[in-house]
């Protein structure tokens, strides 16, 4: 029933379990199965690296005594990795250990380590110390994804934009596979601005917004680039795609009435795209948004309320 609970609640969070004793893993790996998490094995810190990497590891279990990377190192590498900066969530390290002097302790900690359980261990006590590393990851994700989030329209920011799009650059060029984005801008919101107020500025703003995120398909990805400017990354689009969702984009907001206490609005948006399709493999996030933003400035140079892609390299 816990376990059910469990999986209904919240999105199953995976466990590694790094631990050389085949039956002292397979023990754990019944029992913290049976808690509601999905478990990975790595019989020695080598290959519990190598799962950290890949897996979308939120916790980890690892034996202090390992062959190839033992658990002190292995929290080392994976605190620098933290300071690195890399794009993923935190992972709460309880250190498996038969050790018990202060010093040996202290030593764990001081590697990274958040919690430490003796062996022979209590599962009563390790079932209780899990449930806390999910308390501390859920708190840090839920800080992780307020930073991220723009205060009035609630899409991401501009850094967590360039976050997403590096990874799905990233993930296009692995897969083979193109990635585009759309910039948009709000026509005329100035005038908006000075003639109706920031309120009214504001409202626009979460408007156009809602009605986009309305349009997209649920895995693409909105973010406010900065003042009216708002992106939209596009994964498995080729430029023809691209246009094609940027039109129906574009008509949609032609169709919707903002309405306030003072005032009922008609907007309309100017779009520029560009997809990988156009470019080679090695295209940055900066230079893709280049291309759109050379595109978007097109679109408004044109008169507005229209779809410009850049289609190769040299438009």
């Amino acid at each position: 029933m816990e376990k059910q609970a469990l999986k209904k609640k919240d999105q199953v969070i995976k466990v590694l379990i790094a631990e050389d004793n085949a039956v002292s893993a397979k023990i754990l790996q019944k029992n913290i199965n049976d808690w509601g998490y999905e478990v990975v094995l790595a019989k020695d810190g080598k290959e519990a690296w190598s799962s950290l990497q890949n897996e979308g590891i939120k916790l980890a279990i690892l034996d202090w005594m390992m062959p190839e990377i033992n658990g002190i190192q292995l929290c080392k590498k994976i605190r620098q990795n933290d300071h690195l900066g890399k794009d993923q969530e935190y992972t709460y390290i309880i250190l498996l250990t038969a050790k018990d002097e202060q010093k040996d302790l202290i030593k764990g900690f001081s590697a990274g380590a958040d919690d430490y359980i003796r062996k022979p261990f209590n599962q009563l006590e390790l079932k209780a110390r899990l449930k806390t590393g999910k308390r501390i990851i859920d708190l840090q994700k839920q800080l992780q994804e307020q930073a991220s989030r723009d205060s009035l329209t609630e899409i991401w920011n501009r850094k967590r934009m360039f976050r997403i799009l590096d990874k799905e650059i990233n993930r296009a060029n692995r897969d083979n596979l193109p990635v585009a984005i759309i910039m948009i801008d709000i026509d005329k919101f100035k005038s908006i601005n000075d003639s109706h107020g920031h309120q009214v500025g504001d409202l626009v703003l979460k408007e156009v917004t809602h009605v986009l995120k309305k349009s997209v398909r649920n895995y693409d990805e909105i973010c406010r680039y900065g003042g009216d400017e708002l992106l939209i990354i596009l994964p498995n689009c080729n430029v023809a795609k691209t246009e094609s969702i940027a039109e129906r984009l574009r008509q949609n907001m032609n169709k919707h009435r903002i309405d306030s206490d003072t005032v009922s609005l008609n907007v309309t948006l100017s779009f520029g795209g560009a997809s990988t399709e156009s470019y080679s493999s090695d295209i940055t996030s900066e230079a893709l948004i280049m291309a759109a933003d050379k595109a978007l400035l097109e679109a408004k140079n044109k008169g507005r309320n229209r779809v410009v892609l850049k289609k190769k390299i040299e438009d």
